[in-house]
């Protein structure tokens, strides 16, 4: 069983800050890509950022030179630092892994619960 678990959403005002994170646990024997999506009320999910094991990263249009998306390989974890805040961030915020449970099994792809961030003023 594996486990993603987001932290760190909340309220804050336009041009703020925040900082979520993620952290996989339970059997994982690698994880591949990892991801942040979001999910705002009324629309369907977006990808935000996603990277590679190795480091590469991409980001949405709407989120570039305003989000950055980093992991921990020796951790499983992976953080998103969110600056400059606008109120058309609010959304629920997923984290997405890519894993392996054991060396010769297949990927899958697992999501946590959601963290809720609001910006407004």
């Amino acid at each position: 069983q594996v486990q993603l678990v987001e932290s760190g959403g909340g309220l804050v005002q336009p041009g703020g800050s925040l900082r979520l994170s993620c952290a996989a646990s339970g059997s994982i024997f690698s994880i591949a890509s990892m991801s942040w999506y979001r999910q705002a009320p009324g629309k369907q999910r977006e990808l935000v950022a996603v990277i590679a094991s190795g480091g590469n990263t991409n980001y949405a249009n709407s989120v570039k030179g305003r989000f950055t998306i980093s992991r921990d390989n020796a951790k499983n974890t992976m953080d998103l630092q969110m600056n400059s805040l606008k109120p058309e961030d609010t959304a629920v915020y997923y984290c997405n892994a890519n894993f392996k449970m054991h060396s010769s099994s297949r990927y899958i792809t697992g999501w946590g619960q959601g963290t809720q961030v609001t910006v407004s003023s």
